[in-house]
Parts: C-alpha cells; structure tokens; sequence
C-alpha cells in the first residue's frame, strides 16, 4: 500500500478548502429602524435572501470534498480542471460577501460596537471548531498509522511532527500554526474575520476606502513575499493572509454595496465579454493541462511559463479568472432564477447554509475516503462508491440540521406572546452558527416549557 500513500503525498500538497458560512442573514428584512448617530450614513435596506450564495457554497463544498481526496478521478471534473481558480476563491469570496451583509446590516442598525462583539463571537466559534476538528483529525491520523502499520499517512497528512513531539505540537495548534492537510483554511478564514470591523470602518466610508489599502497589501506581499509562518520548520502558511484577504475584501466590497444601495448596477456588457473570453481561454488551457496529465502525448498549451500557479500568494492569474467567473455568474444567474428553489437545489443549498458543520464533516469524509481507497482498493468502482457515499452523508448532515433548526424556530413561533416575551429578555446575544433561527439545545427547550407551564400554574 506505500505507493499508494507515497502516490498521495505530492497531491495533498494541492489542496482546495472550504471556508466556513457566516451566521446568516434572515430570508426577508421587513422595515428596519435604524440607530440613530452622526456616524450612520445610510439605512440598511430590505432585501430577500440570495439563495445563489447558499447554492455556490454548498457545490463548492462537493467539489472540495471530491478535490481532497488523492488520485480520485472525479477531480478531473471540477473547476480547478477547467480554470485557474478553485473551490478555495469561491469560498473566500463569499465570506466576506456575507460577513459585509451581515455585520455591515448590524454595524448600521446598531453601531459599529455590537457589530465588533458579533465579530469576535464568530471568530471564537471557528476557533472552537478548527480546534475541535484538529484533534478528530489527527486521531484518525493516528489510529490509521498504528492500525494499517503505515508510517507514510502522517508526513503524507503533515501530522508526523505532531507523533514526534506532541507537546510543542499542541501549542502551537492552539496558536494556528501548525496546520495538517486539509485543515489550513479555517486559520486564514478566523484570521481575516479577526481584522475584519478596520475593514468594516472603512467601507463605511466607501468602498474604495477599503479596496485600496487592501490592494496594497496584496501587492507588498507577493512582491516581497510577505506571509505569516507555521511550524514545523517556520515555513509559509499554505494560504498566505496578506494576500487572500484582497479577494476577502472584494467579496465584503460588492456585499456591502448589497446592503446599502437598493439596486446594483448591472455589469456593462463590454466587462462580461471580456469576463468570457477569460473564461474561454483558461479553459483551453487548464484542460489541456488536464489532458496531458492523463495523456501524455496531449500538448499542454503555455504550462512553460504559467505553471506552477501559486496558490499560496493568490496568484494574479487565479484572481483574474474568479473574478471574471462571478461576473459571469452574476449576469447570467439571476437571483430569483426558478431553479433556486427546485427540489434538486435544495439539498445543495441548505449544504450551503449550514457550511461550517458540513466543512468539518467533509474533512472528516475526505481523510476517511483516502484510507479506504488506500487499504481497500483505488479502481473506479471504489472511488465511486466512496464519493457518493460522501455526497449522500453530506446532504443528510445538511438537511437534518436544517430540520433541526426550522423545528426550533416554529416552536417558538408557535409560543404565547407572554413566553415569548420571556424568552427573548433572556435570550443569550451570542449569534448561530448559520444564523438558521434562534439556537437552542434539547435541554434549553425543556427549561423554557417547564418554565412557561410554572409560570402559568402560578
């Protein structure tokens, strides 16, 4: 089984990460009353939810789980075959989309303080759950390598100094940085969420007040190549902050204008030509790179001077052709597009809302996946086995706790009006994880009913 692992270790190195969601916005916004202050330039304004962002998040979550998985022949049909960019800029992008129109929505209805505190919360429960992830992987690591006598999984999965010397290994997990395979977006992604409300001042002010200083660092960073340093070996961060955190800060631009301006502007048609003909010649290239992966005789057009694309340092040539994506995206997938609420979407998109927990369900799956081809067998069949059993959990996950949720929030819809009032004087202002309805464990449920029937013997 070592060529296998041995086969494996040089793909890990490639990997396409999800992003966790932020805590979602409502679907509708009736009228708001906004806080009143000298600082607040502009009303939120009420809008439906874009079940596109909830769409293209929960199909990124497949294609990274089907990405993660080495030698899976599936790969060859996911966006980084056909393009430059990948699963990790949609995910990134739409982050700070949503982080703009969550916490922008609260900065100017509560000011920019409690906008700050939800922040920081958020930024705790990625924490937690980069953490709490980080510890099942590496167990799994762990006991696969004693059980199948395979030494290979730790360097392949970059666990192999954590067996070495674990005590130095754990501190500098709780610090970030020591990353293993498949676990390096959640630190960039609680990185960028920390810094976040000095991104939020200055959008305030106008977009480009952000948009600039931004572009700079990114600029600085590649050129220079700035980055923060993990362990073992001091080495880059895999996604490297100072450079993502411009696709961040695009993404947070355009939700931010979402929040503000009632309708935006559509893009002029001369932009998405342009956007197409980006599109059209990366994927002539990338496929043909494709091709001669499993075709060696195939030319592969420009690979001499293009590759390898740094990741890393979020090459121009990956942002350019994200960026043309969403702009073709955003004119030809409209929002209110019937298909959003197909029943073959469904399942897609409340994947999409509930990310973080089928993230970390996904890291979990692909690791998984890995070992069972690994010591089972690699062929057709078993990848594709392995892949729809993941999709098949993947969905499940998603759907039950959306269950869960909307369960929660129609009984407290359907409480008295004095229960009601009860509860939401004590209500904890800490945020959901997916912002899908008030979160409430089984026993805080059962504390409030015995606490309303109380109160109504009384």
């Amino acid at each position: 089984m070592e060529p296998t692992v041995a086969r494996a270790e040089a793909a890990l190195h490639d990997d396409s990460s999800p992003m966790s969601d932020e805590p979602r916005d409502n679907t509708e916004r009736g009228p708001r009353v906004t806080r009143a202050s000298a600082d607040t330039p502009t009303q939120p304004t009420a809008k439906t939810r874009d079940l596109r962002l909830d769409l293209f998040r929960g199909i990124a979550l497949f294609l990274i789980f089907v990405d993660h998985i080495p030698g899976n022949m599936l790969s060859n049909f996911t966006i980084q075959s056909i393009g430059f960019s990948d699963a990790a800029e949609i995910f990134i992008y739409i982050s700070g989309y949503t982080a703009a129109l969550v916490y922008g929505r609260r900065m100017l209805e509560r000011g920019m303080f409690i906008a700050t505190v939800k922040i920081l919360h958020r930024v705790w429960q990625l924490y937690v759950a980069h953490i709490f992830i980080l510890v099942i992987f590496t167990a799994l690591v762990a006991y696969n390598t004693l059980a199948f006598e395979q030494t290979p999984y730790g360097k392949a999965l970059r666990v192999a100094k954590f067996f070495a010397e674990p005590q130095i290994a754990v501190i500098r997990a709780l610090e970030l940085r020591f990353q293993p395979a498949f676990l390096d977006i959640l630190p960039l992604y609680i990185v960028l969420l920390a810094g976040f409300p000095l991104a939020l001042l200055l959008l305030r002010r106008r977009p480009l007040a952000a948009l600039v200083p931004s572009l700079a660092i990114y600029v600085v960073a590649y050129a220079f190549g700035l980055s923060l340093h993990g362990y073992p070996g001091n080495h880059p961060w895999f996604f490297n902050p100072l450079a993502w955190q411009f696709l961040f800060v695009i993404g947070a631009a355009c939700g931010y204008v979402g929040v503000t301006v009632p309708k935006i502007p559509a893009a002029p048609p001369w932009l998405v030509c342009l956007a197409l003909m980006i599109l059209l010649g990366s994927a002539l290239i990338r496929l043909s790179w494709t091709i001669h992966g499993l075709w060696e005789t195939f030319p592969a057009i420009l690979i001499t001077p293009l590759w390898p694309i740094d990741k890393t340092d979020l090459a121009p040539i990956r942002l350019a052709h994200f960026i043309a994506l969403a702009i073709v995206v955003v004119r030809f997938v409209p929002a209110d597009a019937s298909f959003l609420r197909s029943r073959l979407a469904q399942p897609i998109i409340r994947c999409g809302q509930q990310s973080l927990q089928v993230f970390c369900l996904g890291i979990l799956l692909s690791v998984l996946g890995y070992f069972l081809l690994a010591e089972w067998s690699d062929g057709l069949a078993a990848q594709l086995i392995v892949n729809v059993a993941g999709f098949v959990v993947m969905i499940g996950a998603g759907s039950l706790i959306t269950w869960y949720r909307t369960m929660d929030r129609d009984k407290a819809t359907a409480a008295p009006d004095g229960y009601r009032a009860e509860r939401s004087q004590h209500r904890p202002l800490s945020a959901p994880l997916s912002g899908a309805g008030p979160r409430s464990s089984p026993l805080m449920l059962l504390h409030r009913d015995l606490l309303h029937r109380h109160q109504r013997q009384g």
